[in-house]
Protein backbone atom coordinates (compact mmCIF):
# COMPACT_ATOMS: atom_id res chain seq x y z
CA UNK A 1 0.00 0.00 0.00
CA UNK A 2 1.50 3.63 -1.14
CA UNK A 3 2.23 5.56 1.97
CA UNK A 4 0.19 8.93 2.42
CA UNK A 5 1.32 12.23 2.70
CA UNK A 6 -0.26 15.54 4.22
CA UNK A 7 1.19 18.86 2.68
CA UNK A 8 0.20 21.78 4.65
CA UNK A 9 1.35 24.96 2.81
CA UNK A 10 -0.35 27.94 2.04
CA UNK A 11 2.10 28.25 -1.37
CA UNK A 12 -0.48 26.91 -3.70
CA UNK A 13 2.10 27.10 -6.67
CA UNK A 14 4.88 25.24 -4.17
CA UNK A 15 2.27 22.47 -2.49
CA UNK A 16 0.84 21.35 -6.13
CA UNK A 17 4.49 21.17 -7.30
CA UNK A 18 5.21 19.04 -4.25
CA UNK A 19 2.41 16.96 -4.56
CA UNK A 20 3.16 16.40 -8.01
CA UNK A 21 6.63 14.99 -7.35
CA UNK A 22 5.78 12.89 -4.90
CA UNK A 23 2.95 11.57 -6.79
CA UNK A 24 5.24 10.38 -9.36
CA UNK A 25 7.05 8.37 -6.72
CA UNK A 26 3.85 6.82 -6.02
CA UNK A 27 2.35 8.53 -2.67
CA UNK A 28 -0.71 9.43 -2.34
CA UNK A 29 -0.50 12.41 -1.25
CA UNK A 30 -3.47 15.53 0.15
CA UNK A 31 -2.96 19.19 0.44
CA UNK A 32 -4.49 22.05 2.84
CA UNK A 33 -3.98 25.89 2.35
CA UNK A 34 -4.27 26.88 6.13
CA UNK A 35 -3.13 25.62 9.16
CA UNK A 36 -6.86 25.11 10.94
CA UNK A 37 -7.99 22.85 7.48
CA UNK A 38 -4.75 21.07 7.98
CA UNK A 39 -4.70 20.36 11.55
CA UNK A 40 -7.99 18.81 10.98
CA UNK A 41 -7.08 16.58 8.20
CA UNK A 42 -3.72 15.44 10.42
CA UNK A 43 -6.07 15.18 12.84
CA UNK A 44 -8.56 12.95 11.64
CA UNK A 45 -6.67 10.86 9.03
CA UNK A 46 -4.35 8.34 9.13
CA UNK A 47 -1.05 9.64 7.63
CA UNK A 48 2.14 8.82 7.16
CA UNK A 49 4.19 11.95 7.36
CA UNK A 50 3.07 15.61 7.56
CA UNK A 51 4.99 18.06 5.67
CA UNK A 52 4.43 21.18 7.46
CA UNK A 53 4.96 24.99 6.85
CA UNK A 54 5.91 27.27 9.85
CA UNK A 55 4.53 30.22 8.59
CA UNK A 56 0.83 29.46 8.28
CA UNK A 57 -2.61 31.65 7.83
CA UNK A 58 -5.41 30.85 10.82
CA UNK A 59 -3.05 28.28 12.94
CA UNK A 60 0.52 28.13 12.58
CA UNK A 61 3.17 25.40 12.21
CA UNK A 62 4.31 25.70 15.95
CA UNK A 63 1.09 24.91 16.96
CA UNK A 64 0.09 21.95 14.37
CA UNK A 65 3.16 20.13 15.46
CA UNK A 66 2.36 20.81 19.10
CA UNK A 67 -0.86 19.82 18.76
CA UNK A 68 -0.44 16.54 17.19
CA UNK A 69 2.58 15.63 19.24
CA UNK A 70 0.07 15.33 21.94
CA UNK A 71 -1.62 12.73 20.06
CA UNK A 72 -1.43 8.82 21.04
CA UNK A 73 -0.46 7.91 17.63
CA UNK A 74 2.67 9.18 15.78
CA UNK A 75 3.05 10.78 12.59
CA UNK A 76 6.31 12.07 10.88
CA UNK A 77 6.72 15.23 10.70
CA UNK A 78 8.61 17.31 8.10
CA UNK A 79 8.80 21.03 8.65
CA UNK A 80 9.10 23.84 5.81
CA UNK A 81 11.39 26.88 7.54
CA UNK A 82 12.21 29.87 6.03
CA UNK A 83 16.15 30.43 6.15
CA UNK A 84 15.96 33.84 8.58
CA UNK A 85 13.46 31.70 11.38
CA UNK A 86 16.32 29.70 13.03
CA UNK A 87 14.14 29.99 16.42
CA UNK A 88 11.15 28.46 14.90
CA UNK A 89 13.07 25.81 13.89
CA UNK A 90 14.99 25.47 17.02
CA UNK A 91 11.32 25.02 18.61
CA UNK A 92 10.09 22.85 15.92
CA UNK A 93 12.68 20.32 16.86
CA UNK A 94 12.27 20.90 20.10
CA UNK A 95 8.85 20.06 20.29
CA UNK A 96 8.92 16.87 18.00
CA UNK A 97 9.22 18.02 14.31
CA UNK A 98 11.53 14.86 12.72
CA UNK A 99 13.47 17.18 10.11
CA UNK A 100 13.15 20.20 8.31
CA UNK A 101 13.88 21.59 5.24
CA UNK A 102 15.01 25.49 4.60
CA UNK A 103 13.59 27.87 1.67
CA UNK A 104 14.84 28.35 -0.61
CA UNK A 105 15.01 24.37 -1.38
CA UNK A 106 15.59 21.71 -4.36
CA UNK A 107 12.64 19.15 -4.97
CA UNK A 108 15.52 16.88 -4.62
CA UNK A 109 16.41 17.35 -1.44
CA UNK A 110 13.13 17.08 -0.16
CA UNK A 111 12.23 13.95 -2.10
CA UNK A 112 15.35 12.79 -0.09
CA UNK A 113 14.24 13.73 2.95
CA UNK A 114 10.92 12.48 2.64
CA UNK A 115 12.07 8.94 1.51
CA UNK A 116 14.80 9.11 4.42
CA UNK A 117 12.28 9.72 7.22
CA UNK A 118 9.65 7.40 6.30
CA UNK A 119 12.59 4.48 5.64
CA UNK A 120 13.35 5.14 8.95
CA UNK A 121 9.89 4.92 10.36
CA UNK A 122 9.76 1.21 8.52
CA UNK A 123 12.80 0.01 9.88
CA UNK A 124 11.53 0.78 13.40
CA UNK A 125 8.36 -0.38 12.68
CA UNK A 126 9.91 -3.58 11.16
CA UNK A 127 12.65 -4.60 13.74
CA UNK A 128 10.97 -2.81 16.79
CA UNK A 129 8.06 -5.67 17.72
CA UNK A 130 10.24 -8.79 16.51
CA UNK A 131 13.05 -8.21 19.10
CA UNK A 132 11.73 -5.67 21.64
CA UNK A 133 11.20 -6.81 24.98
CA UNK A 134 7.65 -6.13 26.34
CA UNK A 135 8.58 -4.76 29.25
CA UNK A 136 12.05 -2.81 30.44
CA UNK A 137 12.54 -2.37 34.22
CA UNK A 138 15.12 0.11 35.05
CA UNK A 139 15.30 0.87 38.94
CA UNK A 140 12.02 2.66 39.95
CA UNK A 141 11.05 2.61 36.05
CA UNK A 142 8.90 0.61 33.96
CA UNK A 143 8.72 1.28 30.22
CA UNK A 144 6.81 -1.06 27.73
CA UNK A 145 7.67 -0.30 24.12
CA UNK A 146 4.58 -1.73 22.85
CA UNK A 147 2.05 0.78 24.24
CA UNK A 148 4.69 3.30 24.55
CA UNK A 149 4.21 4.14 28.27
CA UNK A 150 6.55 4.46 31.22
CA UNK A 151 5.93 4.57 35.19
CA UNK A 152 7.47 5.77 38.03
CA UNK A 153 7.40 3.76 40.71
CA UNK A 154 4.20 3.06 39.36
CA UNK A 155 2.88 6.38 38.73
CA UNK A 156 2.54 7.05 34.98
CA UNK A 157 4.80 9.50 33.43
CA UNK A 158 3.35 11.65 30.88
CA UNK A 159 5.89 12.00 28.60
CA UNK A 160 6.25 13.38 24.35
CA UNK A 161 7.29 11.09 21.88
CA UNK A 162 10.93 12.31 21.40
CA UNK A 163 11.12 11.93 24.89
CA UNK A 164 10.16 8.53 25.49
CA UNK A 165 11.90 7.81 21.96
CA UNK A 166 15.67 8.93 24.00
CA UNK A 167 14.40 7.08 27.17
CA UNK A 168 13.95 4.07 25.62
CA UNK A 169 17.03 4.43 23.87
CA UNK A 170 19.02 5.07 27.05
CA UNK A 171 17.32 1.98 28.52
CA UNK A 172 17.96 -0.27 25.67
CA UNK A 173 21.55 0.74 25.96
CA UNK A 174 22.84 1.24 29.68
CA UNK A 175 25.98 2.48 30.95
CA UNK A 176 26.94 2.94 26.97
CA UNK A 177 27.96 6.84 26.74
CA UNK A 178 26.61 8.68 23.66
CA UNK A 179 27.59 12.36 22.33
CA UNK A 180 25.23 14.44 21.68
CA UNK A 181 25.62 14.13 17.76
CA UNK A 182 25.33 10.47 18.25
CA UNK A 183 21.69 10.55 20.12
CA UNK A 184 20.68 13.46 17.64
CA UNK A 185 21.21 10.80 15.05
CA UNK A 186 19.99 7.87 16.40
CA UNK A 187 16.61 9.58 18.23
CA UNK A 188 16.03 12.12 16.03
CA UNK A 189 17.44 10.58 12.81
CA UNK A 190 19.75 13.15 11.56
CA UNK A 191 22.86 14.99 12.57
CA UNK A 192 22.18 18.80 12.41
CA UNK A 193 25.59 20.76 13.51
CA UNK A 194 24.76 23.12 15.45
CA UNK A 195 21.23 21.40 17.07
CA UNK A 196 22.86 19.88 20.12
CA UNK A 197 21.16 22.04 22.19
CA UNK A 198 17.72 20.34 21.00
CA UNK A 199 19.53 17.00 22.62
CA UNK A 200 20.32 19.10 26.63
CA UNK A 201 16.70 20.54 26.51
CA UNK A 202 15.17 16.78 26.23
CA UNK A 203 17.08 15.53 28.58
CA UNK A 204 16.84 17.98 30.96
CA UNK A 205 12.82 17.89 30.28
CA UNK A 206 13.55 14.34 30.83
CA UNK A 207 14.92 14.30 33.94
CA UNK A 208 12.69 16.49 35.19
CA UNK A 209 10.05 13.63 34.84
CA UNK A 210 11.93 10.87 36.24
CA UNK A 211 14.37 11.92 38.61
CA UNK A 212 13.73 12.59 41.98
CA UNK A 213 17.18 15.36 41.87
CA UNK A 214 17.47 16.56 38.40
CA UNK A 215 20.55 18.13 39.52
CA UNK A 216 21.83 15.34 40.75
CA UNK A 217 20.62 12.41 38.32
CA UNK A 218 20.37 8.57 39.30
CA UNK A 219 19.34 7.62 35.78
CA UNK A 220 20.75 9.78 32.80
CA UNK A 221 24.19 11.01 34.00
CA UNK A 222 26.10 13.45 32.45
CA UNK A 223 29.87 12.84 31.44
CA UNK A 224 31.59 15.46 31.51
CA UNK A 225 33.23 16.44 27.94
CA UNK A 226 31.83 13.46 26.47
CA UNK A 227 27.78 13.03 26.43
CA UNK A 228 25.01 11.19 28.62
CA UNK A 229 24.59 7.73 29.69
CA UNK A 230 21.63 5.89 31.20
CA UNK A 231 22.35 4.29 34.77
CA UNK A 232 24.72 1.15 35.14
CA UNK A 233 23.09 -1.28 37.36
CA UNK A 234 21.07 -4.55 35.37
CA UNK A 235 18.05 -3.85 33.02
CA UNK A 236 15.50 -6.45 33.69
CA UNK A 237 13.77 -7.20 30.27
CA UNK A 238 10.57 -9.68 30.47
CA UNK A 239 7.61 -10.81 28.41
CA UNK A 240 4.28 -10.57 29.29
Amino acid sequence: MSKKILIIEDNRDLARLLQGHLRDLAYQVDIAFDGSSGFARADSDNYDLVILDLMLPDLDGIEICRRLRRKSSYVPILMLTAKSSEMDRVVGLEIGADDYVTKPFSIREVLARVKAILRRVEELTAGGKADMPAVIRAGGIVIDPEKRSATLEGKPVELTAKEFDLLMHFARNPGKVYTRSQLLDTVWGYGHDGYEHTVNSHINRLRTKIEKDPAKPAYIKTVWGVGYKFMDTEILKERH
